[in-house]
């Protein structure tokens, strides 16, 4: 049977280039390559979910403004279903304007993200979990995020939180979490150190806490124990296939998501983890959030 994830959260427009750097002040420059895709991080969380195979439904802020059809054309040929929370919104979608470094991966990033784009919790349908098995919330919709986590709860559906940073309002989700995947720039109020940050968020009862730290290895608290999984190094398949592959760690983090919603309702939690990264390591062979679909399996596909 087929799993149905919600993702809760950003939904934004990128135009990403691949360029050899960022430009100086008044400098003009021709990029390499460049793509235009529906972003955040729930959106690339749910197109990862929806290509693993299963349905994925995204609750966020997309409004009629003649933009959002790149948004939505993106995400209907990737079989994401968009619940929009403000159909009638005619302003501008975010837009993220995004630089990546061709020799190194890094990337340049402005964008406005959902700031003027929040949504009230009254726009969240009773029926809205129906059928669902995973809920992942980014934080980005936060009123949103609070009532869905509720409801989640109340109805045994696993809840996931992509912790990319911290957001005001996050402690009032964290009680109906069973899952916080959190990046290395995730800090809670008084929070310094990792161990702080886990014990933050042991102190709300989540039992399953991980920590991404890029490259290095994921430190882990499951159930009382704490451990921690390297990151793979996987074999260059885009040169070894000769593809068209970069650096580029854009979207990585939300792929990780994704992933982890696909595996976690199978696997145990450390497999799913272990799962998720290689998929978000194979992913960074391949510029932009999208491409690394053409080629997963090439050699890497268990």
């Amino acid at each position: 049977m087929m799993n149905r994830g919600l993702f809760v959260g950003l939904v934004t427009l990128d135009l990403i280039y691949l360029a050899e750097s960022p430009p100086k002040n008044n400098q003009k420059m021709v990029s390499l390559d460049y793509t235009v895709a529906a972003g955040g991080p729930a959106t690339n969380a749910a197109v990862s979910f929806s290509y693993l195979g299963n349905q994925a439904m995204l609750l966020g802020v997309v409004g009629s403004h003649p933009m959002t059809q790149l948004i939505k054309s993106d995400l209907v040929s990737h079989k994401v279903t968009i619940v929009d929370l403000e159909s009638t919104m005619t302003q501008a979608p975010p837009v993220s304007s995004i630089i990546v470094t061709q020799s190194t991966g890094e990337r340049a990033v402005i964008s406005i993200n959902a700031v003027k784009t929040q949504a009230t919790s009254q726009a969240v349908s009773d029926e809205i979990l129906q059928n669902v098995n995973i809920v992942l919330i980014d934080g980005h919709q936060m009123a949103v995020g609070i009532v869905i986590a509720q409801m989640a709860k109340a109805k045994n559906i696993p809840v996931v939180i992509d912790g990319g940073s911290w957001k005001p309002g996050f402690e009032k989700i964290l009680p109906f979490v069973d899952y916080a995947i959190c990046s290395a720039n995730f800090y809670p109020p008084s929070c310094h150190t990792k161990e702080e940050v886990i014990d933050y968020l042991i102190r709300f009862g989540i039992p399953h806490i991980a920590i991404t730290h890029g490259e290095k290895a994921i430190q882990y608290f499951n159930h009382g124990q704490t451990g921690s999984l390297d990151v793979p190094i996987i074999e260059n398949i885009a040169s070894t296939q000769q593809l068209p592959g970069t650096v580029d760690t854009l979207g990585a983090g939300d792929i990780f998501h994704g992933a982890f919603c696909n595996y976690i309702l199978e696997d145990s939690f450390t497999t799913a983890l272990e799962q998720s990264a290689k998929i978000a390591s194979f992913s960074c062979q391949f510029f932009g959030t999208r491409r690394w679909m053409d080629f997963w399996g090439v050699g890497s596909r268990e």
